[in-house]
């Protein structure tokens, strides 16, 4: 069968397009999560009529769809959990339209993120979305993803950029969802899409939202000698009225991995740092950013440094950037997590995060967008040690039902993907579970697309057990949701 697929899609796409040795598909076995899974077949199409000639013979064939972008996701959306076509999307990288005088963009799903915003700079405008693989991500992975990013809690996530898409539905069709307005009739069928990682549809042209260059920006680092400080901090910015442009906390683990590699100023011997940006007309910056200083001193921050010139911005922000993939400098291995919590529970779930890496015997890193409580802890091991997989799996799920049990979610911009459908009924009853596969039934998608994500784990998919899920829930000794 797998011999009859490859030859249907060598005569849809052409030979160039289409890889199925086992030595190419090595490449695509994995995204940015410890998840693995090799797909039988990987196409490359430029244009959304390859992309539905391609899904039709998956169609035909009864073959599972794995949509795909740069792999920089970090839920295993991009793994292919039981076989099945990868359509890789990174050929399709152009940007069609820059509409300027009513600030939207048309792009291709494989424009990196951060290319957007310099093809649309010269209009004095950008992207506001911003994930921290920015440079290497793709439009299209935002999208399914619903991505975020520092600048998100002021202006929020992909799907606040997005105004309408192209789609491949699962038997090939092409379809269009939304329009190139915000105020559009009928049901708001791209809200729904955006977020739906891969499982409903393939978008192939997106219509996006641009926004103007803000006049003036400051960046400030706050530096404190507990975490709990910087949670406090965090808790009363965001209380006292104001919503910053981005405010990103990074804990002495993280500041351990970055600063010897970059040297952005981070002091080696504190327990946490706030980056706080502010942004808006020059004549306010000054004035917010100093509430926001006197808001930290109050919370004992033992220093505070402004930047305002370009070059020393984007020297602080380079090491929230790249605090991730620094920790490599740490450990050979790291498990990056996604929860979110109320802004008050912060300090609370943070104890609760050390404590359980701790008893784990694992290290952790924290560097996540504190303000609107999304925690990123990163697990750190050596995959090399026997049977730590399964204990960071652990461990990792006792931690997001710490995020839970304090009244928070499971994901806040990584997505549900392999690494957590069994957690759905941590936060929603059957009855929702129920209507969310109705919305995939309406869209043809059934088990087509991107099978094993975001609902709980069926017969033959992926590795993560109930049984795990269950000591997770039994060691925070709390009740499942419904």
């Amino acid at each position: 069968m797998t011999r009859d697929v490859v030859r249907a899609l060598e005569r849809a796409l052409g030979r160039e397009r289409v890889i199925a040795s086992a030595e190419e598909l090595i490449a695509f076995e994995y995204d940015a999560t410890i998840e693995r899974g090799q797909p039988q077949a990987v196409v490359f199409p430029d244009s959304t009529e390859q992309v539905s000639a391609a899904v039709k013979v998956a169609h035909r064939y009864d073959v599972p769809v794995i949509p795909r972008g740069a792999g920089t996701g970090l839920s295993g959306g991009a793994v292919a959990a039981v076989g099945g076509v990868v359509v890789a999307l990174t050929r399709m990288k152009r940007v069609l339209e820059v509409d300027a005088v009513n600030r939207l963009a048309v792009v291709e799903p494989g424009v990196v993120n951060l290319d957007l915003s310099r093809a649309v700079s010269p209009f004095g405008l950008y992207y506001a979305p911003d994930p921290s693989s920015q440079r290497a991500c793709t439009i299209g992975g935002n999208v399914a993803e619903n991505a975020g990013g520092p600048h998100c809690l002021a202006l929020g996530t992909t799907t606040n950029h997005v105004l309408g898409c192209e789609l491949v539905l699962a038997d090939g069709t092409i379809a269009q969802i939304g329009g190139r307005s915000r105020d559009v009739a009928g049901y708001d069928l791209t809200g729904a899409f955006v977020g739906s990682e891969g499982t409903l549809a393939i978008a192939t042209t997106i219509t996006v939202r641009l926004s103007r260059l803000p006049e003036s920006t400051r960046t400030l680092l706050a530096i404190f000698d507990t975490v709990d400080d910087a949670s406090n901090a965090v808790s009363s910015i965001i209380a006292s009225g104001f919503v910053p442009a981005a405010l990103e906390m990074m804990d002495r683990n993280i500041i351990r991995a970055v600063e010897p590699m970059l040297h952005c100023g981070y002091p080696l011997d504190a327990e946490a740092v706030l980056l706080i940006e502010v942004d808006g007309l020059e004549e306010s910056t000054a004035e917010q950013a100093e509430a926001v200083a006197a808001i930290c001193r109050a919370n004992a921050a033992r220093e505070l440094r402004l930047a305002v010139e370009e070059a020393d911005r984007a020297l602080l922000w380079s090491g929230r950037k790249a605090s991730i993939s620094a920790l490599g400098h740490l450990f050979p291995n790291y498990y990056v997590l996604d929860g979110v919590v109320p802004r008050t529970r912060l300090p609370a779930v943070l104890r609760q995060t050390y404590e359980i890496a701790e008893r784990y015997g694992f290290a952790v890193a924290n560097v996540f967008h504190a303000g609107d409580g999304n925690l990123h802890p990163n697990l750190l091991f050596d995959e090399r040690e026997p049977g730590v997989t399964a204990r960071v799996l652990e461990a990792g799920a006792e931690i997001m039902r710490a995020c839970v049990a304090a009244g928070g979610s499971i994901t806040g911009e990584h997505g549900v993907g392999l690494e957590k459908r069994d957690f759905l009924s941590w936060i929603f009853g059957e009855d929702d579970l129920r209507a969310m596969a109705g919305l995939k039934a309406a869209f043809g998608a059934g088990e087509q697309y991107n099978p094993c994500k975001a609902f709980p784990t069926h017969h033959g998919c992926g590795e993560v057990t109930q049984a795990q899920v269950q000591r997770a829930a039994a060691a925070v000794g709390a009740d499942l949701y419904v």
